[in-house]
């Protein structure tokens, strides 16, 4: 694995009954780059993060991470290691405060999740840096504020603050914009900017729009298999590409490179 590259898979294999869901594929994702998997919908891109993640066992190939094996490791390992995924779906604690929910993040990268029992005066030495977490997703002012109470979009930003708690060095994010209106898209794209100073990030995107503004390298897959890989410029002109998403997600790919 060259230097370069922080996680790779080899010849990465996954089937259910007789069906490829995932077809022999060569991912390489460079240091410190924001990176795509985008493709149309049945094209494998969710099963590609939970074989990354470890949700799910390949059934055959490789995935190297900083240079060494992880594909038998569970996924409580490979996050220890540092390859941490953010959820499609909202996963953080309701009836808790904000501030709460990154004060439990803090404690499990301590070694200390979930120890609910401990008095309010020894969690307190966590307060500073989960406050400087929630200053840095815009969430400062509601610190106090029980997360059922979050509008949604808010909610996904604590969720990438509790995901950055875990200080990752490649951070997976599966579909950060999904049922996101206009305004939250923008406020999403501006923290998964911000969330990528000094890491890397692998993400699952259907917004085509966001993939152009954010992504230094697209992968694309079609059928379970890489059907293109480049910039945005080069991957959205490939007719291979536009033939796989057709009719008007074909026209988005020609509006996100105008």
């Amino acid at each position: 694995m060259s230097p370069e590259f922080v996680l790779e898979t080899r010849g990465l294999t996954k089937e259910f009954r007789g069906f490829t869901a995932v077809d022999s594929v060569d991912l390489r994702v460079q240091k410190g780059h924001i990176h795509a998997l985008i493709g149309p919908n049945g094209a494998g891109k969710t099963t590609v993060f939970n074989l990354l993640s470890k949700f799910l066992a390949p059934s055959s190939g490789e995935i190297i991470y900083q240079g060494k094996p992880i594909t038998g490791l569970q996924p409580n390992q490979i996050a220890r290691l540092g390859l941490v995924r953010s959820f499609q779906i909202s996963a953080v604690f309701g009836h808790m405060s904000v501030l709460e929910n990154v004060r439990v993040a803090l404690q499990r990268k301590l070694g200390n999740s979930f120890h609910f029992w401990k008095s309010e005066r020894s969690l307190e030495a966590l307060n500073e840096r989960a406050l400087q977490m929630l200053d840095e997703v815009g969430l400062l002012e509601f610190a106090d504020t029980l997360t059922i109470e979050l509008p949604y979009g808010r909610k996904r930003a604590l969720e990438l603050a509790t995901t950055l708690a875990l200080d990752p060095a490649v951070l997976l994010l599966d579909e950060p914009t999904q049922g996101m209106g206009g305004e939250d898209v923008e406020m999403v794209i501006g923290l998964v900017r911000r969330a990528a100073v000094g890491r890397t990030v692998l993400m699952v995107e259907h917004n085509l729009s966001v993939v152009s503004q954010l992504c230094d390298r697209i992968t694309v897959l079609a059928r379970g298999a890489i059907l293109a890989e480049g910039d945005y410029a080069s991957v959205s002109a490939n007719p291979l590409v536009r033939e796989a998403y057709l009719g008007s997600e074909a026209a988005v790919l020609e509006e996100g490179h105008a």
